[in-house]
């Protein structure tokens, strides 16, 4: 009987051995140093937070694994020799395969920082991390004051997470704008006023340069790139992003970059050895993405296309237009298509802002044919198949704007902005 063995057991991981179980009756191992069973791992800030238990965020029972014939192993993978196809873990056992599936996820990123090894200094990615947070961030008696370093979304969730236990939270962020790497100029600038009026102290154009310990090895403060500033505190989130988890497969045949180098059908260039989700990097980019892509829906698309390769019915991972969506706190943020941070060539922005300053729309457009590129929404949920369908087509922007309604979530329940929203496009019509 053909094993495929599969280093991973998130989103990806896991994806991938549900399908080959309903295609095939081969054995299946899925190893795993971080967790026995496998958990949502966008539900750890609510854990945190005390809006759900660990338990609530296992999609499948306990029993599930076994029942479906698939073996469980807490182990760690030290090495892969792909010559004789087997798997050397730390504790010294080992593991052959017949066919590999590499599905390891990131790890946050470090830059060097004297201090970064610290106790009360972690990222947020794994279980242990929030078994970690429970130590050195319980409350504000134990943690007086936190320093978050890094303005992307895993530094907002952290941010958003300590404030719900009312600790002290300062946000070094490198940028002079969060997230202007990413965000339009308009919805960057509307994110900086959130976050400093749920009492975050956002430091804009900061930058880390020491993190402190005390007499035991353990944060005490951190010291400012630019000021030479001392700030007191007992706990420092990395959240300056991730990169892919392949530290392992330094010394293997298996090609690697960033992250382990597939094609189209996730091949890496060894035989029966695929790599997916986060530490997948393609070879041959798709459309606009990013060779590395570590988000959750693409890394389960990732897991469906894999296993029906597997089982003999080998296809490509088209997995068509980019969409994405997060929370700033309590504002909702959705994309789809493709909206930059600086309109591309022959491209241009429609931005609108509600007064409230909690809701915005940004949608790219073809600025020759007006052809409808991508939107962002804050604050307003829409309807994913909708802009789907739209972007297909290559529906304009004026075609977009006026049939928005139709792309409401729920019209019932959802305030409806398109009466606004139309009036702010005629006034700007008007003015070019």
């Amino acid at each position: 009987m053909s094993h495929v063995v599969i280093i991973g057991n998130g989103i990806s991981g896991v994806t991938a051995a549900r399908h080959i179980r309903k295609l095939s009756d081969k054995r299946i191992t899925i190893i795993s140093s971080e967790t026995k069973h496998f958990f949502s791992r966008t539900a750890l800030m609510y854990i945190y937070m005390g809006h759900m238990k660990y338990e609530h965020t296992k999609p499948y029972e306990d029993w599930f694994w076994k029942k479906n014939s698939i073996e469980l192993k807490q182990a760690y993978v030290k090495t892969v020799d792909t010559s004789s196809k087997t798997l050397h873990f730390t504790e010294g056992d080992s593991l052959q395969y017949d066919q590999l599936i590499i599905a390891t996820g990131s790890k946050p990123n470090k830059f060097g920082w004297p201090g970064q090894d610290l106790k009360g200094v972690q990222g947020l990615y794994s279980k242990q991390d929030l078994d970690n947070l429970e130590v050195y961030a319980p409350n504000n008696k134990v943690c007086k004051r936190a320093v978050i370093v890094g303005g992307g979304l895993i530094g907002i969730e952290l941010a958003e997470m300590l404030r719900s236990r009312n600790i002290p939270v300062t946000f070094l962020v490198r940028e002079t704008s969060f997230w202007n790497g990413v965000l339009p100029k308009g919805e960057s600038e509307m994110l900086n006023r959130h976050i400093k009026n749920h009492h975050i102290d956002l430091r804009l154009n900061t930058n880390l340069k020491e993190i402190v310990s005390d007499e035991n090895g353990k944060v005490k403060s951190v010291i400012i790139e630019e000021t030479g500033e001392e700030t007191p505190c007992d706990f420092v989130g990395l959240t300056a992003g991730v990169s892919p988890n392949i530290g392992f497969l330094k010394n293997t045949e298996i090609t690697i970059g960033r992250g382990v180098k597939v094609n189209r059908f996730l091949e890496t260039n060894i035989p029966n050895v695929y790599a997916i989700g986060d530490c997948a990097e393609q070879q041959e980019t798709v459309g606009e993405r990013s060779p590395i892509e570590a988000v959750w829906y693409t890394g389960r698309m990732m897991g469906e296309t894999v296993a029906q390769t597997i089982c003999g019915n080998k296809f490509a991972y088209k997995p068509g237009y980019w969409f994405n969506s997060a929370k700033f706190l309590d504002i909702e943020y959705q994309t789809y298509g493709w909206v930059f941070a600086k309109p591309k060539e022959q491209h241009n922005h429609f931005h609108w802002k509600h007064p409230d300053d909690t809701k915005c729309i940004t949608i790219e457009y073809h600025k020759l044919t007006n052809e409808f590129k991508g939107i962002n929404t804050f604050g307003i949920r829409m309807r994913h198949e909708v802009f789907d369908k739209w972007l297909s087509e290559k529906r304009s922007l004026e075609y977009v704007i006026k049939h928005l309604k139709k792309a409401n979530f729920d019209p019932e329940f959802f305030k409806s902005f398109e009466k606004e929203i139309f009036t702010t496009y005629n006034k700007q019509l008007t003015s070019i």
